[in-house]
């Protein structure tokens, strides 16, 4: 059973940076695609960014259109960690972010809830402008 906990959340003014973790037990980390999602208050739960598992490489990457350029999404599988480097944050990026993992996803859904099938509890991220 995958067990995810996120950390890292918190107050941050528009335009600072925030640092979230996803820390992961009980299966082999380096064979999970991982993402994080965002929920704000009466919205679904949306795409933030993902990264695919891989025997050779870091992974490949994906972003949302809305946090393209300013977050960027790594992974640490020595460390059974993942991470979401958040700059020039916005109000509107405020919301729960959840990070999530499917042990050997290969497939194009990353931006998609349901390719998912463990998730963390949430780490509230709330930005004052």
């Amino acid at each position: 059973q995958v067990q995810l906990v996120e950390s890292g959340g918190g107050l941050a003014q528009a335009g600072g940076s925030l640092r979230l973790s996803c820390a992961a037990s009980g299966g082999t980390f380096s064979t999970y695609a991982v993402g994080w999602f965002r929920q704000a208050p009466g919205k679904e739960r949306e795409f933030v960014a993902a990264i695919s598992w891989s025997d050779w490489s870091a992974g490949d990457t994906y972003y949302s259109n809305s946090v393209k350029g300013r977050f960027t999404i790594s992974r640490d599988n020595a460390k059974n960690t993942m991470y979401l480097q958040m700059n020039s944050l916005k109000p509107e990026d405020t919301a729960v972010y959840y990070c999530a993992a499917e042990p050997y996803y290969s497939g194009t859904y990353y931006y998609v809830p349901g390719a998912y099938n463990y998730w963390g509890q949430g780490t509230q991220v709330t930005v004052s402008s």
